[in-house]
């Protein structure tokens, strides 16, 4: 199934953080938290200004973003868990680093682009 999501929401899948141990135990699922990261499946054509210009995403398919913990309507498509939301519910871009480049000193191997002009 094909899903556009419409002006300026975005179809994002949550990326499993793996089994969460406290002290030694593992924590069951329904006591987790569920994790804010996640990969952007589909992008909507963005929204309308007062002008009448639509101003383009940040975000595309294909993005590692952060969300807030509360964000977006959880929807189920074929057996697979979704989030619907707006693009101002993503906090960051997660931006992969390949190599360091010369005269950079990069201690992750991802940095985190924070959104322009918000």
């Amino acid at each position: 199934m094909h899903v556009r999501p419409l002006h300026d929401r975005i179809l994002v899948q949550r990326l499993d953080e793996g089994e969460q141990q406290i002290g030694g135990i593992i924590v069951p699922d329904s006591a987790k938290e569920k994790p804010q990261r996640g990969t952007v499946i589909a992008a909507g054509n963005g929204r309308v200004n007062d002008d009448g210009e639509r101003v383009t995403l940040d975000v595309k398919a294909g993005d590692t973003i952060l969300f807030g913990k509360y964000s977006g309507q959880e929807i189920k498509l074929d057996g697979i868990d979704y989030l619907i939301m707006k693009e101002d519910d993503v906090l960051a871009a997660i931006e992969s680093v390949g190599t360091a480049t010369a005269g950079t000193a990069t201690p992750a191997t991802a940095k985190v682009a924070a959104r322009k002009g918000r």
